[in-house]
């Protein structure tokens, strides 16, 4: 086992990490910008080191920065949290070639998973079902024009190099392709210094269904069931939870077990989420994570395993604590991600902390890095605090969700709270009825209009 690790990211993953380490007997090594010099990953972690200043360019994602951390703490192992470098398949290269242990997959499977049209074709062989599309980057207007007459309206355009949602654009129908391909072609190129795009089938009420997998890198893996993620505005989650009320116990099973024979077959290593669209009973593979994910907290809580645990357990050359016999669901889990954000405009408003309490009591986890007169730095993501609830079922679980929100405090900025507020008011929440378009339709009727 290692004797100390570096934690490559800042916010609450970081200290998620530590905590797990910290339970393992690891010491840890924080490392962190100017901006970052007196946040709880620091103070929490027994050693840390500054990387560079506030942008995340010249810190969290330099490399040659975190190497020379490694070096002068001595840590033999990086945990890339999520975010920053956790799918830079030449940053898990550097750091195999530095003699030091990755947390993570190899190098090797995240380049195949990070770009999504090699992601989607391995993902067929692997007997993974897909989205009707192309089979690879459509060259030109005039093939996108055929091949959508092929595959039926509505379409979406889609970066091969994308995430976050940019570089994607939908066609509803012929008139709207010539658009819909340039400007996706265009805005790919501007983020992702990449311009070719795939077209792809558009579901029309999809929900988003992804299936979590853990593989031991020699041949075993399992799966811990599903997440709803359908919650989304923009193409971001804001609302998870587990199981997903719309699959049934047969869906989970079959799909579980082609998404661990899939990940068993390449050898897989650690963490992964095979991410689906879900409609009428169907299944179809937009993408894998080759990390783990923001809302890994709601898996870890109806299984009661720590996925970041069984992350360094693995990487250490041991085997996986869990088989898949073992692992049954208890209850049912929802995550909301709280962001400093302002409504309804969602735009980001960092600020100093004047006040912060975290709700407690039983079935209640808050993941977060806020503290009383901690300033939130305007460098990186809003995401400001995760809130966790387990219950035995999932009324149970929106009840204590209810709760949570109402013990909740963090004066001083503006935050998305008032949101999950509200949506909790509402009956297609309370039922389980909503797919991935639901949130946008109802900002446009409700929250905007005050």
């Amino acid at each position: 086992m290692f004797e100390k690790i570096l934690v490559a990211n800042r916010g609450e993953i970081a200290l998620r990490v530590i905590r797990a380490a910290r339970e393992m007997g690891i010491q840890t090594v924080a490392v962190h910008s100017t901006a970052d010099s007196d946040a709880m990953h620091v103070r929490m972690a027994d050693e840390s080191v500054c990387i560079g200043p506030p942008p995340g360019i010249d810190s969290y994602l330099s490399i040659p920065s975190i190497i020379a951390a490694c070096e002068i703490t001595g840590a033999q192992a990086i945990h890339p949290g999520y975010g920053f470098l956790s799918e830079n398949a030449n940053f898990v290269q550097i750091v195999e070639d530095h003699d030091l242990t990755f947390i993570g997959p190899t190098a090797k499977h995240i380049q195949v998973m990070g770009d999504k049209i090699t992601a989607k074709d391995t993902m067929k062989e692997l007997g993974v079902p897909c989205v009707p599309g192309s089979e690879g980057g459509v060259p030109d207007l005039e093939s996108a024009r055929a091949l959508c007459e092929d595959i039926g309206y509505p379409v979406i355009v889609k970066a091969t190099a994308g995430g976050g949602g940019r570089g994607m654009k939908v066609a509803e129908t012929a008139a709207d392709i010539d658009t819909a391909f340039r400007t996706a072609r265009s805005e790919a190129k501007a983020a992702f210094g990449n311009d070719e795009v795939y077209i792809e089938k558009y579901l029309t009420t999809p929900r988003h269904i992804e299936i979590q997998v853990f593989g031991d890198g020699k041949g075993k893996a399992v799966h811990l069931g599903e997440r709803d993620c359908s919650l989304q505005r923009r193409h971001q989650k804001v609302f998870e939870e587990a199981p997903g009320p719309c699959i049934s116990a047969e869906e989970r099973a079959k799909i579980g077990k082609v998404c661990a024979d899939a990940v068993a077959k390449i050898d897989y290593a650690g963490a992964g989420t095979i991410e689906f669209l879900y409609e009428k009973g169907e299944f179809y593979f937009i993408e894998m994570n080759t990390r783990l994910q923001v809302e890994h907290p709601v898996t870890e809580a109806i299984f009661g395993v720590d996925l970041v645990r069984e992350q360094i357990r693995v990487a250490a050359g041991l085997p996986m604590s869990f088989s898949q016999e073992n692992l049954d669901i208890n209850g049912h889990a929802i995550e909301v991600r709280i962001n400093a954000e302002k409504l309804p405009e969602f735009a980001p408003r960092p600020g100093r902390i004047s006040q912060f309490h975290a709700p407690g009591g039983l079935g209640v986890r808050m993941d977060s890095a806020l503290y009383d007169g901690y300033s939130i730095p305007p460098y990186y993501d809003s995401l400001i605090a995760k809130l966790i609830v387990h219950g035995p079922d999932r009324a149970s679980a929106l009840a204590r969700l209810d709760r949570a929100l109402g013990e909740l405090i963090v004066d001083g900025v503006e935050t998305t709270v008032p949101l999950f507020h509200a949506l909790l008011q509402e009956e297609d929440i309370l039922s389980g009825d909503y797919n991935i378009h639901w949130l946008e339709h109802w900002l446009e009727t409700n929250l905007r209009d005050g």
